[in-house]
């Protein structure tokens, strides 16, 4: 049985939607049939109709033309819809895990004066470079902020219906809907096998010029628009999926005020040993553990000088540690939905059975690479497999940490002497244990494998936590 039987494209006007589409009619199996719920028209401006329904009927019974679309089209039907579009197809849509959900996005800045600039010249399509029409538009702050709020408002109500019946979308930008392997992705995620060799250049983009020639208010519009981080609002709710906190991962001493709020994937069982050895138990299971929120208030409560510390380790190291720990293996506690795909889906050599110590280092380079590539797409939001915590972004974890309790000291693995030892001091010890050794965090077998292509691998999935913590290239020990 197929996944889906239907899809709808989720976008707003100038984000290029209209080049998407006709991207996604490339590909055989595929029709998408424009705006066909837009409020003026049925599909496009000059369409009289679209499966015998023009604007009459189809406002009268809008799900009958969206059955249409599921049950008429030759392969997978879909449409466009925006968030001014007719709102009882969106109340069916929703909650239908049959029809797919595509998240397209662009910076709203961008957006808007794409659409001022559409509105001025009569200009929405143009496929010859030769008959572009310019012009400058006063930006209205008011018109903006308006405009923002009901998109807003629009793109989180998707987003909380997915995430309430535990649906998942295919999320992309404005800049790669010019990208074949990411739309050729787009494809896979709708269950179509075909793959194109190369993107429609039909449609031209309309104003590449930078913004301060096209906005004739340009720096009115810098100071109503200061303190606004524009970059963040376009991804709001889009790209890697949002983790809660893991409270109940949390661990503490029994006697010493210090309290580890571990990030998953990193080198958790050595710091608690550590911690053990600091608080003199005899071992981990020794500490303080299984907290919710109000045993952690209790807990702070007892412990007016207490510390919280999380632990950022270098992405590559983090990444083959998940990687090692979670696909590899086929015992209890691995991924095997996620093994099992890289294996059928994307090809990677990763045995049927867990591998041992004859698994040959050029296999286990290529799979690890190639999962650095699945987690690239993953954090994005362009695969159907979950995000696990284990492979987040360290930022976005840290992040969910801090709206419960944020980590009093954030330490790189690289300076774990210096800021265990910074820690220490100030809940009053005088002494502490040797640091714990990370030397197996990574170890040998990532460095007989890690090269200069395994880095950038792990840049373009981990680019937040390389510019958020500073670090670099990995290098051993």
């Amino acid at each position: 049985m197929e996944r889906f039987d239907g899809f709808v494209l989720f976008a707003e006007m100038r984000t290029g939607s209209n080049f998407l589409e006709e991207s996604l009619n490339l590909f055989p199996g595929l029709t998408c049939h424009g705006e066909a719920f837009n409020p003026g028209f049925v599909g496009q401006h000059n369409w009289p109709d679209l499966f015998g329904m023009d604007l009459e009927a189809r406002k009268a019974d809008p799900l009958e033309l969206m059955r249409r679309i599921r049950e008429e089209t030759d392969g997978l039907g879909g449409f466009r819809f925006f968030h001014d579009h007719d709102p009882r197809v969106l109340d069916a849509v929703l909650p239908d895990p049959h029809i797919a959900k595509i998240l397209l996005s662009r910076n709203p800045l961008e957006a808007y004066v794409s659409r001022k600039i559409a509105s001025e010249t009569g200009q929405w399509r143009l496929t010859n470079d030769a008959h572009r029409k310019v012009a400058r538009i006063r930006f209205d702050a008011a018109e903006f902020e308006a405009v923002l709020a009901r998109q807003t408002a629009f793109r989180d109500r998707v987003r909380r219906a997915l995430q309430v019946s535990g649906q998942t979308a295919f999320e992309l930008s404005y800049e790669e809907t010019g990208q074949l392997d990411v739309v050729n992705g787009l494809a896979a995620f709708l269950g179509v096998t075909h793959r194109l060799n190369g993107l429609s250049n039909r449609l031209k983009r309309q104003n590449p010029a930078p913004l301060s020639a096209k906005v004739e208010n340009f720096a009115e519009m810098q100071a109503a628009l200061s303190g606004m981080e524009l970059l963040a609002l376009a991804r709001r709710g889009e790209g890697e999926p949002k983790q809660g906190a893991s409270v109940p991962t949390w661990r503490a001493c029994v006697q010493t005020p210090l309290l580890f709020q571990p990030v998953k994937g990193g080198p958790t069982e050595s710091i608690l040993a550590w911690m053990a050895r600091l608080d003199g138990v005899e071992g981990p299971e020794a500490l303080a553990s299984g907290f919710n929120q109000k045993m952690l208030r209790q807990w702070k409560n007892q412990h007016k000088n207490a510390r919280g510390f999380t632990i950022v380790s270098h992405p590559v190291a983090r990444a083959h540690g998940v990687f090692d720990r979670y696909i590899l293996p086929t015992g209890p506690g691995s991924f095997a939905a996620i093994r099992n795909d890289l294996r059928e889906n994307d090809g990677l050599p990763i045995p049927e059975a867990a591998p041992d110590e004859s698994y040959d280092p050029a296999d286990h380079r290529a799979a690890f690479l190639g999962f650095l590539k699945f987690l690239r797409r993953n954090l994005a939001g362009q695969t159907r497999l979950r995000t696990d915590p284990a492979f987040s972004t360290q930022a976005s974890l840290i992040q969910s940490m801090a709206e419960i309790l944020p980590p009093d000291m954030v330490i790189r693995d690289g300076q774990l002497k210096l800021g265990l030892g910074q820690l220490c001091q100030q809940i009053g010890l005088e002494r502490m244990p040797p640091p714990p050794s990370l030397e197996g965090f990574g170890g040998a077998r990532l460095a007989q494998i890690h090269d200069d292509e395994i880095e950038a691998a792990a840049r373009g999935a981990y680019n937040r936590d390389y510019m958020s913590f500073g670090f670099r290239g990995w290098t051993p020990g």
